[in-house]
């Protein structure tokens, strides 16, 4: 009786986990469904964003990363260092959205696409003094900048329609950004 139970569950198991996608596939397949592949969403990882602008203690953050700016004198290490404030603010601003702080959203984001901007002079700097960044940090600057278009847009959605001037002209930077990335090698 008991071979009989184990035997009977391992067969659920089989038949959910194995059959029943399989057989889904072929119905979807043959329904003649298909994924629209428009709207993928960019694979990249946002940092934590720690504590949100809206937190009384925002301001320790805001001097932490002040000294981290100052002190880092590397062109590309201070690349990447915008590079990571740029990303944490784009995911504060994405969370005040969702809280309903659509102003403070586009206010955050805005300073974070600020940092972004800096991240290319940087590079432009680095190269004239022969450190060329590798290829592999430029593809992350380009799918973040991909990424942070996603997120405005996103943001878009969540926002009131008396916001969509001051979200047009986040989208308009970032799309100024994505055109001088465009000119990186």
């Amino acid at each position: 009786m008991k071979l009989f139970q184990r035997l009977s569950k391992i067969l659920i198991i089989f038949l959910s986990l194995i059959v029943l996608p399989a057989m889904t596939y072929f119905v979807m397949e043959s329904s003649g469904t298909q994924i629209n592949t428009s709207q993928q969403k960019v694979i990249y990882d946002l940092p934590y964003p720690g504590i949100l602008p809206d937190h009384p203690l925002y301001f320790l953050k805001i001097i932490r990363d002040r000294i981290n700016e100052f002190i880092i004198r590397d062109l590309l290490k201070k690349a990447q260092l915008y590079l990571n404030f740029s990303d944490k603010r784009a995911a504060m601003a994405l969370l005040l959205a969702k809280k309903g702080k659509n102003q403070a959203a586009i206010t955050t984001f805005s300073k974070g696409e600020k940092y972004f901007e800096k991240i290319i002079d940087l590079i432009k700097e680095a190269k004239k003094q022969g450190n060329q960044p590798p290829s592999s940090f430029i593809e992350l600057v380009k799918l973040s900048n991909a990424k942070h278009n996603e997120l405005i847009i996103e943001i878009m959605k969540l926002s009131p329609q008396g916001l969509q001037q001051d979200i047009n002209q986040l989208l308009d930077l970032n799309l100024k950004i994505k055109k001088e990335l465009e000119t990186l090698p």
